[in-house]
């Protein structure tokens, strides 16, 4: 998970995104050969190039990407089974052509690239999409709702509809997001989901990637504390939940993990 890593501790741009996101996918995983769908993602946008020009306007491209993906290929929002695992992998979205609305966009994202497109991530609050921009023309992209173009008080509307957030006067939130964000967010969907179906053991290696990006995270060194004791690992649970305690001093539940903390000592010494 090499640039996965690079990405989330060096925070680096130049960390090819497909390949990162593919190595999150071997969390699920193990093993996974990402060359293997880093080939699909080549052939797709071979297809979809002689489809296009160079010199086509961004809205013809983007018409003619949303054909070939949606219509073509069948490529489509997950609705039915949207918080499984195998909508944050994105193997499973290239086998399968259905995800969630981050890993849609970042396949748009990896096809345009290699035919020189610039398609960003924008992490509206509760919905993720794609920024189309070149010279001529801007415009944002629903890529989990057929690549439907947005403008930016629809993705007010938007944000308001999926999360009741009003991010009006907020334009921060249609800002391109870096590649390491893409990736954390795409860490903390997973979490929510192995933490759903009590997958303690993969809940913690993301975890782990998470705070290799955030190492200030408080509240993950306590989570993850939590699920180490659950899974019978005393010594790792101490060490993070000491950590916790260290970051946040003046937690609302400081004595009731001082109290942990203090039983898995009494634990430890029992055992040695």
């Amino acid at each position: 998970m090499r640039e996965l890593e690079e990405l989330l501790v060096n925070k680096t741009d130049n960390v090819p995104l497909d390949v990162a996101i593919l190595q999150l996918a071997s969390v699920e995983y193990a093993g996974l050969d990402v060359s293997y769908f880093v080939e699909v993602l080549d052939s797709h946008a071979r297809e979809l190039g002689e489809l296009t020009s160079p010199s086509m306007c961004g809205e013809e491209f983007i018409e003619t990407a949303n054909e070939y993906l949606y219509e073509n290929l069948g490529f489509q929002g997950n609705r039915t089974d949207y918080y499984s695992p195998r909508n944050s992998c994105l193997n499973d979205v290239l086998i399968e052509r259905q995800g969630i609305p981050i890993t849609l966009t970042v396949v748009y994202m990896e096809i345009a690239r290699r035919l020189g497109r610039e398609v960003f991530g924008v992490g509206l609050p509760g919905h993720f999409l794609g920024l189309y921009r070149d010279r001529e023309f801007t415009g944002f992209i629903d890529c989990f709702n057929g690549g439907r173009i947005l403008d930016p008080e629809e993705c007010r509307q938007l944000a308001w509809e999926t999360a009741h957030v009003d991010i009006a006067g907020h334009e921060q939130f249609l800002e391109p997001v870096r590649k390491w964000k893409i990736a954390l967010r795409m860490l903390d969907n997973l979490r929510l989901i192995y933490l759903r179906s009590k997958d303690y053991e993969k809940a913690i290696r993301v975890l782990d990637l998470h705070l290799a990006a955030l190492p200030g995270s408080a509240e993950e060194y306590r989570q993850r504390g939590l699920l180490h004791l659950h899974q019978q690992r005393p010594s790792d649970a101490l060490t993070d939940l000491q950590r916790y305690l260290k970051l946040s001093p003046n937690a609302a539940d400081k004595s009731e993990v001082e109290e942990q903390a203090a039983s898995i000592r009494r634990l430890l010494r029992s055992l040695n």
